[in-house]
């Protein structure tokens, strides 16, 4: 294939719940879609899984009209030593050889990036943060992960979980001084960052203070809405956690200094949240240390599959004809 013949990519996003195929044809001006199809993950039958996205595949091939790489958002991480797939919320992958069954299963290049990666490399190209020497994607939701661009590139690191930031640990003067217990955490270890920013952490703070029935919580936006309210104990919780986030949001600033923070996941549609986190990351800064914007996200969930695309781009330059 010479370089003025058509190039594609598909970009493909796995989730619990859903897998969202998008096929994209590539040109001067971009990444342009051709063709998607959202199908329900086979969550607990391997085999199914891989037939399944195969198919898809196929049908993604037919739309461009050739057969292109692939590049694949998966939930967790690969074991580097073992090339298992880990801590995925999609029980059918978990300790699987994914990369290599999907491989046999697709018979072409694939790149298989974490899916919060993925997310920061769409925000990266055309997104809140087109344009800039460095920007870090942080993924708010039911989780919290990440991922760092520079020069528009996905740096992964050896064990492709540059990002993870959610499973930095919470200082103890801070569970401290909030009086916040230690909360054990999927991953093995304990007090790790996400228990307590994600989606369900704003929920588990709010159960711990006091809120909600039954000890039981309350969604983020349901607290939030207490709070405008004037709500003492959701005041409390939003404060805790916005500083918690806080804190860790100046870690990244101070360890990697981007040039933008982009928020993702369902809690970076919460508007106080870029109404004063820029304040409260400043209180965890020395001085002489500004803070960078911190911006909403373009794409949203939306940029998973161009995201997954954009990094089979970035490993893969020619497709083969179909």
């Amino acid at each position: 294939m010479t370089n003025s013949e058509p190039r594609g990519y598909h970009g493909i996003d796995i989730g619990g719940s859903k897998i969202e195929l998008v096929a994209f044809a590539d040109s001067a001006g971009g990444l342009a879609e051709v063709h998607r199809e959202r199908i329900a993950t086979p969550g607990t039958d391997f085999d199914a899984f891989v037939q399944e996205l195969a198919a898809l595949v196929q049908r993604g091939d037919a739309a461009l009209g050739m057969r292109a790489p692939a590049g694949i958002g998966l939930p967790g991480i690969l074991d580097s030593a073992t090339g298992r797939q880990l801590s995925s919320n999609v029980p059918a992958l978990n300790g699987r050889l994914v990369a290599s069954a999907l491989q046999d299963a697709l018979q072409r290049p694939i790149a298989i990036g974490n899916d919060c990666q993925c997310f920061a490399l769409s925000e990266a190209h055309g997104g809140a943060a087109h344009g800039l020497a460095s920007m870090f994607g942080a993924i708010i939701g039911t989780g919290a992960g990440g991922g760092y661009c520079v020069e528009g590139r996905l740096l992964r690191g050896m064990n492709g979980i540059a990002g993870e930031w959610g499973h930095w640990p919470v200082p103890a003067p801070l569970l401290i001084q909030h009086a916040v217990p230690i909360l054990d955490c999927p991953c093995g270890r304990s007090g790790c960052m996400e228990r307590y920013v994600s989606g369900p952490g704003m929920s588990k703070l709010h159960a711990h203070f006091g809120g909600g029935k039954d000890g039981a919580g309350d969604t983020p936006l349901a607290i939030v809405a207490r709070a405008q309210g004037g709500d003492r104990i959701a005041e409390q919780t939003l404060a805790v956690h916005l500083d918690l986030l806080a804190h860790a949001l100046a870690t990244l600033v101070i360890s990697l200094d981007p040039h933008a923070i982009v928020l993702g996941g369902g809690l970076s549609q919460l508007a106080h949240l870029y109404e004063r986190l820029p304040a409260a990351v400043r209180r965890h800064l020395f001085a002489g240390v500004q803070v960078p914007p911190i911006l909403p996200p373009r794409f949203g969930d939306a940029g998973g599959a161009r995201g997954a695309a954009l990094l089979a781009k970035q490993l893969f330059d020619q497709p083969t004809t179909a």
